[in-house]
Formats: C-alpha cells, structure tokens, sequence
C-alpha cells in the first residue's frame, strides 16, 4: 500500500474527495437541503489529511504536525459552519439551485477541486520519502498557522455574538477584529494556508512546488469568486445608502487588518496595490452613484 501510494497519491485522493463530495451531494440533492456542504467540506480535508498520513505510515515529526494542524483547522472550521447552518435554518447562496440539480451539483464539483488543490501540501509532505532537519521555514509556516488559524476562530466568535446582541439587529458588523478588517477570517484563512505552504517547502524537490497553488487558489477563490465580492455586494445592497457604513468601509481594510485611523488615509493606489481594496468590492456603491448623479434633479 506505501509503493501504491508513493507513486499515485494524487489519484487517491482526488478518488476519495470524488467520492466523499458525491455522497453528500446525492444527499443534499435528494432531499433540496444545504446544511451539510461546508461541513463535506470541511472534513474532507481532515479525511485527506488523516489518510494520507495512515497509508503512508511513516509518521515523521513534520508529517504529524501537518496533519494535525489541518486536522485541527478542518474540524473548528466544520463545526463552526455546521452549527452557524443549524441557526440560520438554510443558506441563502443556495436559493437559486436546491431545486436544480445541476446546477447544485456545479457547487459541490467546485468544493471538491478546491479541496483537493488546498490540500496539495499536505499530501505531498505525508506520502513522500524525503524527510529533512526541522528549519526555519517550518516555523515560520506553524507561526502563521497559529496566527492564521487564531484571527479566523476569534473573529466567527465575535461576528456570532455581534449577531446574537438584539441591539445589534440590523447592522453591519464593525465589533473586534473586523474595526480593522471587513473580512478578518478570510485574512486568517489564506494565511493559515499559506503557512501549510511554507512549512511543507523543505521537502518539495523539482514539480511538487506545485503546491503553490494551494494558498494561491484559496486568495483567488476568497478574493475574486465566493469570498469578499459576494459578502461586499450584499452589504452594499444592505447597507450602500447608510453614511456611517460608507465611512466605515471607506476607513476599514478589506483584508488585512490595519487600524482605520491609518487605511482610511491612505491613497487609493497604496489601498489597491498592497490591500486588495479592489473596484469590483464598490462596484454597487458605485454604480448607485452614477445613477444618482445622471438623473436630472
């Protein structure tokens, strides 16, 4: 099973992530339900994690952090979106395909890709045969998991209880962590991964540094498809005609938290080039406004 495994572990679990999305979907399909896709998700990296580590069975100091660490992030994060799913009653993204097959069914395809591209660096440190010294670059990858996976946990926690706050009924939240950033938990995501990244470089020879495109897809998918442009346009939708929530995103980073008093003079290029504060995130606000400003008074 190791030979088996040094030689096609790629094909393994992209099998398995198949596999697993499929049963959830044949679920979620059959009976027009959503609570369960972040949590096939989510666990499906834990899956990964913990298969690759077991066939491989060599169980190396590097191997066994890695693995946990994606063990720890994959069943906080899963748990946290099952129960948040369980409170709402539905998810809204999934309005338009509960009763469309296949349209539902494009969703779960993309959760599987996404899970097997994430989870590249892992993979590869728990099947291959290189096994060097513990170096710097290991520690700078657990520093950021540790700091990544702590900005997302604490930032779920205090967007909950936001939330749960009757007084708070209504409005946008600007409590903790997200005073510096609008989306603080996806800040914590992409550095989390980019710290499995890291931390897996010292065994990565010739085509395994591949696995870039593990951080790079999660930034791509958070930054410019499911993430902050969906969030930033239903907010805006919400919130676009409310003074103190356009001073509020105005001053307030969009990803990587800085304090307001600082990003809100910065200019626009320092925002753009070095904060993500891209125009599609005020495309709404701003076509609101164009529209305002063409009609005749």
């Amino acid at each position: 099973m190791t030979r088996v495994l040094d030689h096609n572990y790629l094909l393994i679990t992209a099998i398995v992530t198949v596999a697993y999305q499929s049963f959830f979907f044949v679920i979620a399909a059959t009976f027009r339900i959503d609570k369960y896709t972040d949590f096939a998700g989510s666990t499906n990296f834990v899956l990964l994690a913990l298969l690759t580590a077991i066939l491989k069975g060599s169980w190396h100091f590097r191997q066994v952090v890695l693995t946990l660490l994606v063990v720890t992030w994959g069943l906080r994060l899963g748990t946290s979106l099952f129960l948040r799913i369980l409170n709402w009653g539905e998810d809204k993204r999934f309005d338009n395909m509960r009763n469309n097959p296949l349209r539902f069914s494009v969703f779960w395809i993309f959760q599987a890709v996404w899970v097997w591209t994430v989870s590249l660096p892992v993979t590869v440190v728990n099947a291959g045969e290189r096994n060097p010294a513990i170096e710097g670059s290991d520690v700078v990858g657990w520093i950021f998991w540790g700091i990544g996976l702590a900005t997302e946990a604490v930032a779920d926690q205090q967007k909950l209880l936001f939330k749960k706050n009757p007084a708070n009924q209504g409005k946008w939240c600007d409590a903790g962590v997200w005073k510096w950033s609008r989306h603080p938990n996806y800040f914590g995501e992409i550095l989390l991964w980019w710290g499995i990244f890291i931390a897996a470089t010292p065994v990565l020879r010739g085509g395994q540094w591949a696995v870039i495109a593990s951080p790079i897809f999660t930034m791509f998918v958070l930054l410019f498809l499911s993430g902050i442009p969906l969030l930033e346009a239903s907010a805006d939708k919400r919130y676009g005609s409310n003074r103190e929530y356009q001073e509020y995103k105005n001053k307030t980073s969009p990803l990587i938290p800085l304090p307001p008093a600082v990003y809100g003079r910065l200019p626009r290029l320092v925002k753009t080039v070095f904060f993500f504060e891209f125009p599609l995130y005020s495309k709404k606000l701003a076509d609101e406004e164009h529209l305002q400003n063409a009609t005749p008074s």
